[in-house]
């Protein structure tokens, strides 16, 4: 289950909500996740993203996507080995699901990436969710070989999905 929440005019020529439900469970279904989950997304713009980027990682600036994980990983996607305690605490009591985390995304930086990567809206909007839900996942891009399992994955889901650059 996918949660949007708008707190910025965000207008698109696409369901912003089945795209972002169809990237969510691709990546969960081709991941082996056993349980149901709620992923929640934010879309706001540089402003907001700036100042959750200095609150929650002391950097004073603004990004195109924040990822707030809820859970802790041994590795990435390493379901078998997820604290039960953790995931009993990260139920949502409202609709019994494991809540991954959070989704933050910078619709400023979505427009103004999809024009310098000369792809669609859509094409970013997907892309930066992707991106984001291997961080929920556990996954990092600071080495480089980390960096490469991330981009395979991310090219290869939205592939799945028919979204291309």
């Amino acid at each position: 289950m996918v949660v949007i929440e708008e707190n910025v005019e965000f207008k698109t020529d696409f369901d912003k909500a089945k795209i972002a439900e169809d990237v969510v469970g691709e990546i969960l279904k081709k991941e082996g996740c056993p349980f149901e989950c709620e992923v929640d997304i934010l879309i706001t713009d540089s402003k907001e993203v700036k100042e959750y980027n200095r609150e929650y990682r002391d950097i004073d600036k603004t990004t195109d996507v924040l990822s707030f994980p809820n859970l802790e990983w041994e590795a990435p996607s390493d379901f078998e080995n997820l604290n039960v305690e953790d995931l009993e605490m990260s139920v949502n009591p409202e609709t019994e699901l494991t809540i991954l985390g959070e989704i933050c995304l910078n619709k400023d930086r979505i427009v103004s990436q999809a024009e310098e990567y000369g792809h669609s809206v859509k094409r970013e909007y997907a892309f930066l969710i992707a991106h984001s839900m291997l961080h929920l996942l556990g996954y990092d891009h600071m080495e480089e070989d980390e960096a490469k399992v991330m981009e395979e994955k991310q090219a290869a889901y939205l592939e799945n999905l028919g979204i291309k650059r």
